[in-house]
């Protein structure tokens, strides 16, 4: 297995926080980003870059040597009330980070996008489809996670929808929707993030729900 040096945004986040130790454990270097007033909650062992995740130029120069940048910014349990935290948070952060990328010459970069198209949620879909275009039109070699709803500590009302989410599988014609929509653990997406960070870059490759809950590192 190759080793990384990556370099994570919103490395205190609910992702962040259990994707670092299983870097860490495997071997990989990590750098976190994050305020100085969250400093403390970064796992040890990780090496810890102070800047502003809106700015590149508070962290681009701290980047190396990572090879691997992997961009977990985002608003905290998103809804249709928070469509202007999108717009000022999510997608500039997906613009510095990937400026701070490019200057840096970062190999791979990793985004937590989401799962597409969808009902419900339209602002927060449309931010994360030009957080996707703006990797594209860049020619960064990108690996794009899409998860719907990730269960976990914090995280769990949607455990009372599983028993529709079976019955959506089983009707042809929402069987299609509830596999593309359909809820992963936190444990599958670090599962799913490590396994594309080994992976290493391979031009744009996309990761739905079941690919998702498929992924195991090797």
């Amino acid at each position: 297995m190759t080793h990384h040096c990556v370099f994570i945004t919103g490395a205190t986040g609910y992702m962040g926080r259990s994707l670092i130790p299983a870097l860490l454990a495997r071997g990989h270097g990590v750098r976190a980003l994050v305020r100085e007033a969250s400093a403390h909650r970064v796992p040890p062992g990780t090496e810890i870059i102070v800047g502003n995740a809106l700015d590149p130029a508070t962290f681009s120069s701290s980047i190396a040597p990572a090879d691997t940048l992997v961009h977990l910014i985002g608003t905290p349990h998103p809804s249709p009330a928070k469509a202007a935290s999108f717009r000022d948070v999510d997608l500039p952060s997906v613009d510095a980070a990937l400026t701070a990328a490019l200057a840096s010459g970062v190999e791979h970069f990793v985004y937590v996008s989401v799962a597409q198209p969808a009902p419900v949620m339209q602002a927060y879909v449309a931010v994360r489809q030009a957080g996707e275009a703006r990797l594209r039109a860049s020619a960064i070699a990108s690996t794009i996670l899409r998860p719907w709803y990730v269960l976990g500590p914090g995280h769990r009302w949607p455990y009372l929808l599983r028993p529709v989410y079976a019955l959506f599988a089983l009707l042809p014609p929402t069987r299609e929707g509830s596999r593309r929509l359909g809820l992963v653990t936190l444990e599958q997406m670090v599962n799913a993030l490590v396994s594309s960070i080994e992976a290493g870059p391979g031009g744009v490759r996309i990761i739905d729900v079941p690919g998702i809950r498929a992924a195991k590192p090797a």
